[in-house]
């Protein structure tokens, strides 16, 4: 199988190889690429300057995992309630409110004398909101682009935004050394209002969808067909699990190493640029399949030497390592959008944002509860070696519904 070939659509046929440049020329592309990077942007900075405000104030490793990664619990409640909104008819009026609706959250954080209860409620709004968004976005970039463009768009958008992390969390450490973290919650906001602006000058209007009222029956109606499949059950466990219990490791990056946690997060964006840049352009859709498992290995492996306290050289060079791991959920999303029809994409890749994004505040709570019975060092070798079981156990699920996909194209 070459990069050529596209899944699912009853026997291969080859389309042209769609590159960075030639996606990066479509207007609307253009505008949803760099949306998603302002909001990638402002969602580091504002992450990092909220878990060491919490961390200042409590010095609670647990509360301190949740303030960086606590609002993808309310992902969940987006995917369960409203994601069929993804799948309207006005998918770009639906992605314009639910950024001003994100930024008014955003910018609330600015706010000096505002309590830590009320911080953490603005944290569940933002995750409830950017759920919903991301879901809208996914759906609309199926549209945007061809099929043989998908996994090269999912790959741009994934490096960008791991840029987008380097850079926050490097600089996020900078800049509160000289501004307070209400300062950088303004910073965050500013970068939040441009993606608004940005998707409301340059994405079109559609109305090609089918005419569906969206709400709560419809999202459980989309979700039930979703769910009742054992093969795409078998995805998006392989999808949440790993990529969450991980994303808990790095919740305790400020615990473990207070004074570097700043450049530990940033040698796990640098590998996740890294891995999305070589799995989603260099290598085609027959290698990406086969190296997935090995990918989901590598995500985990890695946090097992940060028992031993290594020198911060090493520590780096693992964690950018284990960062490489996470291009694994490229072929795993090429292999679910196969399997959805296409008025059913931006609920269905919705869903799987928002479950990725619970699951990474379940292994960022998991985190923080272990750390405080155990050392950070002890309770990220323990997430790790959990998502390396996960991993090896569902195995022969994935590769079951890897290989029905590909004899659906065959």
């Amino acid at each position: 199988m070459t990069s050529d070939t596209v899944l699912g659509t009853g026997r291969d046929r080859v389309a042209p190889v769609v590159g960075y440049l030639e996606l990066l020329r479509q207007r609307e592309f253009a505008g949803l690429y760099a949306s998603f990077s302002l909001t990638a942007a402002a969602g580091t900075l504002s992450g990092f300057a909220l878990g060491s405000l919490v961390q200042g104030r409590t010095g609670s490793p647990l509360l301190t995992a949740l303030s960086m990664y606590g609002s993808s619990f309310a992902a969940v409640l987006g995917a369960t309630t409203l994601m069929s909104v993804a799948d309207g008819s006005r998918p770009r009026r639906a992605l314009v409110a639910l950024h001003g609706l994100s930024l008014a959250a955003l910018a609330a954080q600015a706010v000096p004398g505002l309590p830590l209860a009320a911080r953490f409620g603005l944290l569940l709004v933002v995750g409830f909101f950017q759920a919903l968004g991301t879901g809208a976005r996914m759906g609309l970039l199926a549209e945007i682009v061809p099929a043989a463009g998908y996994a090269p768009a999912r790959s741009l958008m994934n490096v960008t935004a791991g840029g987008a992390s380097v850079l926050g969390f490097a600089l996020g450490g900078a800049l509160l050394a000289v501004l307070s973290p209400y300062q950088v919650f303004a910073l965050a906001g500013v970068l939040a209002a441009a993606a608004t602006a940005v998707v409301a000058v340059t994405v079109r209007e559609r109305s090609v969808r089918a005419a569906r009222r969206p709400g709560l029956r419809e999202t459980w109606r989309g979700n039930a067909k979703l769910l009742g499949r054992p093969g795409r059950r078998a995805l998006l466990l392989n999808l949440w699990v790993p990529n969450g219990l991980v994303v808990g490791c790095l919740a305790l990056f400020l615990p473990y190493a207070p004074g570097r946690a700043g450049l530990l997060l940033a040698a796990g964006s640098a590998g996740m640029l890294l891995g999305d840049l070589t799995v989603g352009r260099l290598l085609d859709a027959g290698r990406r399949a086969r190296w997935a498992f090995g990918l989901r290995l590598l995500l985990a492996a890695p946090f097992l030497l940060l028992a031993l306290r290594p020198p911060l050289v090493v520590a780096l060079l693992a964690v950018g390592v284990a960062g490489i791991g996470f291009a694994a959920t490229l072929p795993l999303q090429e292999h679910l959008l196969a399997l959805t029809p296409g008025a059913e994409r931006g609920q269905v890749q919705g869903v799987e944002s928002a479950g990725r994004l619970t699951w990474q505040g379940i292994g960022a709570a998991l985190a923080g509860a272990l750390a405080q019975a155990v050392e950070p060092r002890w309770a990220i070798a323990l997430l790790a070696a959990v998502s390396l079981a996960v991993t090896a156990a569902s195995r022969r699920a994935v590769r079951r519904e890897a290989a029905a996909v590909t004899a659906g194209g065959a």
